[in-house]
């Protein structure tokens, strides 16, 4: 390359006697044809032209204009009236947001109060001007940008996007943390990705920090929604042991999983986690647990169940009534689901629809007049029965 230089050979170097002047081939967007440009007439072309925002502009974008707090600084409040006014005939976002950059010297206070506006209003354009935001020095990304950012994508299942945000973070230097790749978790579990969930979750054991509740409960939600529900409870038995307690909608995501394929046992050991962790069930979870029984066909210990919830305090809703009832009738304990209902009028807890359905369809089978469903539906609704 040194021997075939100009410096060393000048003459391979001439100007031409009109004058030199650097050609740019660009496409052109109308015709699509090669259209020559000087640089000049180029960067002419890339300057953003600021929008002259009047009566001209639609009433959605009046509406998102007028909610713009007043009390934002007068910089960002004319960013965020161009974004929502924004055309691509006027340019790109990028320039328009350099524009801004080189005019207005905004910090990252300026850059964070635009972010959080566009957000609240669910604006299309916010991620594209976060990533612009990323690259501006006077925003000053830091790895929580780039987390926040990951997990926008990952809620919107746009696994690729958030790839690229994870590898843009990384070449700027930033290393994973314990915040993002309990993100990467929970995105990959959500993208049915258990392998890479897997990986993150080892690489966050690596880091040497200790792990919370959220990072463990994180790769709970990914085993259960993988069906590996066993994988969920050993993860959670660690967590005990370090005395570190998930959530509830951990523990009732996973006693959920095991009553839906009637694993009575895992149900109940779940449910005993529970109160284990020092969390009160509610009828929704005594219900899940009820109808693990119910499904495993143990119509005693649903029973059981049952009233332990009662004992407990708590007023069965009509699913909790319905799961009883259904589990009576597998067996064709018809004289039991009376009695049973029986008991609940005394205490002054009425069925309600999904319970007087049920009844209504196994009376159908046992051949009973159709009267009896009128009735029972009148009683469902709360209809005082005719005077004899």
């Amino acid at each position: 390359m040194w021997k075939n230089s100009f410096l060393r050979n000048p003459k391979a170097f001439r100007l031409d006697k009109s004058g030199f002047r650097p050609l740019l081939v660009v496409k052109s967007v109308n015709d699509g044809d090669n259209v020559e440009h000087t640089k000049e007439e180029n960067e002419e072309k890339a300057r953003f032209r600021w929008l002259k925002i009047g009566s001209n502009i639609t009433e959605e974008q009046k509406q998102a204009i007028a909610q713009i707090p007043q009390k934002m600084e007068n910089r960002c409040r004319a960013l965020l009236k161009q974004i929502i006014c924004f055309s691509p005939e006027n340019g790109s976002i990028s320039l328009m947001l350099a524009a801004w950059v080189k005019s207005m010297n905004p910090q990252r206070a300026n850059w964070l109060s635009v972010l959080k506006e566009l957000e609240r209003l669910n604006h299309p354009l916010y991620f594209e001007v976060v990533e612009h935001a990323l690259t501006e020095e006077s925003f000053e990304a830091n790895v929580r940008d780039y987390t926040k950012m990951i997990h926008g994508y990952a809620k919107q299942t746009k696994l690729q996007e958030a790839e690229n945000t994870l590898l843009a973070m990384k070449n700027r230097g930033f290393i994973c943390d314990q915040v993002t790749l309990t993100a990467l978790i929970h995105m990959y579990s959500k993208a049915g990705n258990l392998k890479l969930a897997e990986e993150s979750f080892v690489e966050m054991k690596l880091l040497g920090t200790p792990l919370d509740r959220r990072s463990y409960g994180s790769m709970v939600m990914a085993y259960i929604r993988a069906g590996m529900l066993d994988c969920g409870e050993s993860v959670l038995k660690e967590m005990e042991a370090q005395e570190i307690y998930a959530g509830r909608e951990v523990y009732k995501a996973l006693l959920r999983a095991y009553s839906m394929i009637g694993d009575s046992r895992g149900a109940q050991r779940v449910f005993d986690a529970i109160q284990l962790a020092g969390i009160i069930p509610d009828v929704k979870v005594c219900g899940l647990l009820i109808n693990a029984y119910v499904m495993a066909g143990q119509t005693r210990e649903a029973v059981i169940a049952f009233d332990n919830l009662r004992q407990a305090g708590l007023e069965p809703n009509d699913k909790c009534v319905a799961l009883v009832l259904a589990a009576y009738e597998k067996e064709n304990k018809l004289k039991n689901a009376l009695d049973f209902l029986i008991k609940l009028e005394k205490d002054g807890i009425m069925i309600e629809k999904e319970a007087s359905e049920l009844l209504v369809k196994w009376f159908r089978k046992l051949g009973v007049v159709e009267e009896v469903e009128i009735v029972l539906r009148d009683y469902a609704l709360g209809v005082p029965e005719p005077a004899l």
